[in-house]
């Protein structure tokens, strides 16, 4: 239930210390207003049962009868006698009626009582005395509004259209803060999968403009860094390679024993392979843009050349859609991950594809001993073999880092899990953007 987001956490705490401020604020001004509300009821009150009591003194008896009718008339103001089985329902215990009761207590005597409803009839009920007998009581019936009515409809208007414009401000306050992080968040993972992304713009406050500088510095250097590190191992293969190629001839006419030739040529085939895998590795993009790809008929090829080689898969792939890829890097990677199954795995690798939501899977799977699982994760940086495997001196230890970085330039990752069944399988994950 807890917003992820920094945009939506902040606007929620935002939101939160406007609305209990406003509700705070109303809270005030309604505890302030209410006794100077009471006092002004109560004065209206005791004003229109002085009135009265006047009047009814300065009336003959006879005329009285067409004076209470006169008030109700004019002034919606009802006289009634007080009885003693009247059945009388108090005003709510709030502080709002308590003040008002103190307040004509004060003003009309302590006998004074007032209700919300006597003998079913609703009003603003006010007991008064002609005179000391307590059987020469009256009840004088006001309008009710003005004894219930609340705050102002103009101030919770007013209140509502400041939480209103506050909760805008929050939002702006929140987006303002949050865009330009979350457009650095983007970066940052573009430049974890190798891509270029474009400079952020340093704009803003201080802090994100120096942020915004920073992060764009980083970049920079970081592809300055790889750029001269492919070219420096571009460099050092070239510079191999020639005296690879001259060793090579001399031993194909020099050495006379068949398998000693056979030998050295061997080694020199190995050595060349160690320098192209790591001319793979180094490379930021391994050399390719993405293309629009049939990525069904990409592995129906390596299928194919896999049975040309004398090593046949079991190969199945749903229907799979055209999409931007690298397609020398990733025939690359599908194919380390297919040689590690053929030299570590037990009988005939598969290969499927399969589409899942917004990503492809590309699956090998072989019946070897597996990977523990402890050891995912290591495998995947460069340089790293199973003990099982450090005899083998045909590997590097680059294979899997070499698919792992491509998997990052599609979007996607590695994944070794256990084979049901046992086993490794090995999954290259493709993403699909919308």
């Amino acid at each position: 239930m807890i917003p992820r987001t920094l945009l939506a956490r902040t606007f929620l705490l935002l939101a939160a210390l406007v609305v209990l401020t406003t509700t705070a604020w109303l809270s005030v001004f309604r505890y302030i207003e209410a006794e100077p509300r009471a006092r002004e009821t109560a004065q209206l009150a005791a004003s229109a049962v002085n009135l009265i009591r006047a009047a009814l003194f300065a009336a003959a008896p006879e005329k009285r009868l067409e004076l209470f009718n006169e008030l109700s008339t004019r002034e919606g103001i009802r006289l009634l006698p007080a009885e003693t089985e009247d059945r009388i329902e108090p005003m709510p215990d709030s502080r709002f009626n308590q003040l008002i009761q103190r307040e004509l207590a004060a003003r009309l005597g302590p006998h004074t009582r007032i209700a919300a409803e006597v003998d079913g009839v609703a009003g603003f009920w006010v007991s008064f005395r002609l005179d000391d007998r307590e059987d020469d009581e009256y009840w004088l019936i006001l309008p009710r509004e003005r004894a219930m009515r609340s705050i102002a409809g103009q101030w919770l208007l007013w209140g509502l259209l400041a939480l209103v414009l506050a909760l805008a401000v929050a939002w702006l306050i929140a987006s303002r803060i949050s865009r330009p992080l979350k457009a650095m968040a983007r970066s940052a993972k573009a430049v974890g999968r190798g891509h270029r992304p474009e400079p952020l713009p340093e704009t803003g406050a201080e802090e994100m403009r120096l942020l915004a500088g920073a992060f764009n510095t980083m970049a920079s250097d970081l592809e300055r860094n790889e750029r001269e590190r492919s070219e420096v191992l571009a460099g050092i293969s070239h510079d191999l390679r020639t005296p690879l190629t001259r060793l090579r001839l001399e031993a194909e006419m020099s050495v006379a024993d068949d398998a000693a030739r056979q030998a050295v040529v061997a080694d020199i085939e190995q050595m060349e392979g160690v320098i192209a895998q790591f001319m793979d590795y180094a490379r930021t993009n391994f050399g390719e843009d993405p293309v629009d790809t049939d990525l069904g008929e990409l592995l129906a090829g390596i299928d194919e050349r896999q049975r040309q080689l004398g090593r046949p898969l079991k190969f199945a792939a749903d229907r799979l859609p055209v999409l931007p890829l690298r397609p020398r890097a990733l025939t690359r990677a599908i194919g380390n991950l297919i040689d590690n199954a053929w030299k570590y795995g037990g009988g005939e690798p598969s290969l499927a594809a399969l589409r899942q939501a917004n990503e492809i899977w590309i699956e090998v799977r072989d019946r070897g001993p597996g990977i523990p699982v402890g050891e995912t994760d290591r495998l995947k940086r460069p340089f790293t073999r199973l003990d099982s495997a450090r005899s083998n001196a045909s590997g590097t230890g680059l294979g899997l880092a070499i698919v792992e970085r491509i998997a990052r330039l599609h979007d996607g990752r590695l994944d070794l899990l256990p084979n049901p069944g046992g086993g490794l399988l090995a999954r290259l994950v493709i993403g699909i953007r919308n």
